[in-house]
């Protein structure tokens, strides 16, 4: 059965979980012509060591995995592939680019979490401090405890503390209704808007599970960025350009954008039955009650990397200072102890199929990353960390190797098995150019 998503729609359940010649001596190669006389296939490499990743992007193109892509590799050395093929907008021909503007979603993660642990380094803020001091409202949070009998939710008090840390990790016991059965049903039943919304109503969603006693993936970071909010007395909006996008460079990144930038916003696409991508334009929510740090951003493939590159270097880029060394290794840790990251099983198929990057490995997280325990099956070292986006974007990041990689499209349901196939073909060729380069 084909799910039609409404703009309403995407904007409500969408938070779920994103010059050439002057970067890093980079030259364009094996264009070619398309509909419109538009560019449809661009291939900016430093070395023909990566031309595995050119093939399969614009066989992705062609053969409908997807309308458009995006990918960015870097090594400590600098940026070291960078690709383009597709179009932004069918409809009018644009062509897919590095600076193209996509919605980020879960990909605003990373970026709230350099936030907090930036005021962490200042003192503002500890790990293990109770949430509750500083936003009132989490100091005596209501569990989900089940429907009676009439079907209304049974609500008891919490036992445990929240503290920064199960923000930062999921063990808080928010989630998202996007992987819960028991949270969609309870917004049915009660109203509460989903936090896609950007609507405040929906931070009085109830844990499901005590503070510390489970991994399961929600709306924590989208807590933190009230924290972040609280402790500067600035939004979001104007803390990130000020500390993070201003000193890496990120003009491009934010809550709000222009109108020159909403145009060049990639079109999202449905996977219909068949295979097929169909069209869906969005609305841009640009008046929100809160900024979303859980998935509200929007940005540029080329202003992303910009803050991989800076984790990948400990939290430096072209000279700026964003974080301290010990800061990115401490992200890049294990918080979660023995608990374990587990399957995202879909409660809402047509905004996500069933997410595990890594079946049969035991793997963890960090502040604000998933961790793999052992080598990844394209390349990446055991230790490496990553995230990904609602509408099929995702990244790594290998502290060992010191490589870092984003491929970004726009296309829902998340964890689509034909771009999760592209993202590791590009995984794979990318360390594989880099031991050839």
């Amino acid at each position: 059965m084909t799910v039609q998503l409404t703009r309403r729609d995407l904007l409500k359940r969408a938070s779920g979980l994103l010059a050439v010649a002057a970067v890093g001596g980079l030259t364009s190669i094996g264009t070619e012509a398309a509909e419109g006389h538009q560019e449809r296939h661009r291939v900016l490499v430093r070395n023909p060591a990566f031309a595995a990743i050119d093939l399969s992007l614009r066989q992705a193109v062609d053969n409908g995995a997807v309308a458009g892509v995006v990918a960015m590799g870097a090594s400590q050395r600098g940026l070291v592939y960078e690709g383009a093929s597709g179009h932004a907008n069918p409809q009018t021909g644009t062509a897919m680019t590095p600076d193209t503007v996509f919605w980020l979603l879960s990909m605003t993660k990373a970026i709230t979490a350099t936030a907090c642990m930036q005021l962490i380094e200042q003192g503002r803020l500890s790990l293990d401090q109770p949430a509750g001091d500083i936003l009132p409202e989490l100091k005596s949070p209501q569990v989900l405890d089940g429907f009676d009998a009439s079907g209304q939710p049974k609500l008891r008090p919490a036992r445990n503390t929240i503290t920064v840390r199960h923000l930062l990790t999921h063990t808080s016991g928010f989630t998202y209704s996007i992987w819960s059965e028991n949270m969609s049903r309870y917004e049915k039943v009660t109203g509460m808007p989903d936090i896609g919304y950007s609507m405040n109503g929906a931070f009085k969603a109830p844990l499901e599970f005590e503070p510390g006693e489970r991994w399961q993936y929600g709306i924590g970071m989208d807590w933190v960025g009230k924290l972040v909010e609280a402790v500067t007395d600035q939004s979001l909006e104007v803390y990130f350009r000020e500390h993070i996008f201003a000193p890496l460079g990120m003009s491009n990144s934010g809550f709000l954008i222009s109108g020159a930038q909403k145009q060049r916003v990639a079109t999202m696409h449905n996977r219909q039955p068949d295979g097929s991508l169909k069209p869906a334009p969005f609305e841009i929510n640009q008046r929100p009650e809160f900024f979303m740090g859980g998935g509200g951003a929007f940005s540029t493939p080329r202003d992303y990397m910009a803050l991989l590159q800076m984790l990948v270097n400990g939290g430096t880029y072209r000279g700026e200072r964003v974080l301290r060394a010990d800061t990115v290794a401490t992200m890049f840790q294990n918080h979660i102890g023995d608990l374990q990251v587990t399957e995202m099983k879909t409660a809402q198929p047509a905004w996500s199929n069933s997410f595990d990057q890594f079946p049969g490995m035991p793997h963890k997280w960090g502040l604000s990353f998933d961790i793999n325990t052992q080598p990844g099956p394209h390349g990446r070292s055991a230790g490496s960390v990553s995230w990904a986006g609602l509408l099929n974007s995702y990244f790594w990041v290998d502290p060992v190797r010191k490589v870092t990689g984003t491929l970004f499209t726009q296309i829902l349901p998340f964890y689509d098995p034909r771009v999760v196939d592209l993202y590791g073909q590009f995984e794979q060729g990318l360390y594989h150019g880099l031991q050839h380069a």
